[in-house]
């Protein structure tokens, strides 16, 4: 990915995340969801509110300078300076994210890293200080802060699975598994941590499963359609569940096989009787507990939805100086 849409992608997860912060819900908007979830109301309740009101509102919106009530406590040309702290060991990972949030409220906010993108930092380490108008900093807090807790999870995650297969030729794999909204940057995150990634969405790779084979009729038949449809350069891999439809496969000509919820018995075989024709994936019920026996069977890639789907949070506290 390139890194004008790379920015662009900050860009937008930065506005949606300050939005939710910072801009009020309309209450045309509100009626709505009240209406989607099923509210109960009086007639008079559920009147829909017309869309010219609903622009009024958000021109007024537009017009106040910050909507953050609390921030609006402090004089509005104060400055402050405050820095993030680690509470524990982690990778750390979105400080572009991190950034984008303040430049977003004060353009002329600064960031000074103490550390960088990708390093391993420790309990009660200082991560970074930031200076720039008060209001702009607290309220951008939270938003900047939520970014830069979970990338960092995620590269944290990855790079514990990365070091378990160490020495193996396994490469370990990211997946479509992502928190809504959150792709381009939890994949960015993969790669800080040291994985890898897999198609970005439906659009830039071709992922055959046993659906598509059903409908299809058989392994053979939607191969030789994804082989005779699909654009060059771009990635085709077909799911199998046993060993007969990895033979089926290979007999086709696929050149990367996932390898659905193999034992690892089979996962060993299947490496043997593959012998380098294709490209061979494990994927289901990985673990850390188990990812390393995964990855000595010899498979090629390892894909894990969980480095983006079960994220937990890294615990940052930013401090204001007094």
């Amino acid at each position: 990915m390139s890194d004008m849409n790379l920015a662009q992608h900050i860009h937008a997860n930065v506005s949606a995340a300050l939005n939710e912060d910072l801009r009020p819900i309309s209450p045309f908007l509100m009626g709505q969801l009240a209406i989607r979830l099923g509210e109960q109301t009086t007639p008079a309740k559920s009147m829909v509110i017309s869309r010219e009101r609903e622009r009024e509102a958000e021109n007024r919106y537009a017009a106040l300078s910050n909507n953050d009530l609390t921030a609006q406590l402090l004089p509005v040309a104060q400055t402050a300076t405050a820095r993030v702290i680690s509470r524990q060991e982690a990778v750390l990972c979105g400080t572009l994210w991190f950034e984008e949030c303040f430049f977003s409220l004060d353009p002329n906010c600064e960031v000074r890293w103490v550390v960088q993108e990708g390093a391993l930092v420790q309990p009660n380490q200082q991560l970074c200080e930031v200076r720039g108008n008060a209001r702009a900093l607290l309220s951008a807090e939270r938003s900047a802060l939520n970014f830069l807790q979970t990338l960092s999870g995620t590269a944290t995650l990855v790079r514990r699975y990365v070091d378990a297969v160490a020495g193996t030729q396994a490469k370990i794999m990211d997946t479509r598994k992502t928190l809504p909204g959150l792709r381009i940057a939890q994949k960015h995150a993969v790669r800080i941590g040291g994985g890898h990634n897999q198609r970005v969405g439906l659009f830039d790779g071709v992922l055959i499963k046993e659906n598509h084979i059903a409908a299809a009729g058989s392994i053979r038949a939607v191969l030789e359609q994804a082989f005779r449809i699909t654009p060059p350069g771009i990635s085709i891999q077909i799911e199998v569940e046993n060993m007969a439809q990895l033979d089926e496969a290979l007999n086709a000509g696929a050149r990367m096989i996932l390898l659905d919820n193999f034992s690892l018995p089979d996962m060993h075989t299947a490496v043997i009787h593959a012998a380098k024709r294709a490209e061979l994936e494990a994927s289901g019920g990985i673990s850390l507990e188990n990812v390393r026996l995964v990855a000595e069977t010899g498979v090629d890639r390892i894909s894990i939805g969980a480095l983006t789907k079960d994220v937990l949070a890294v615990d940052l506290s930013m401090r204001f100086e007094s």
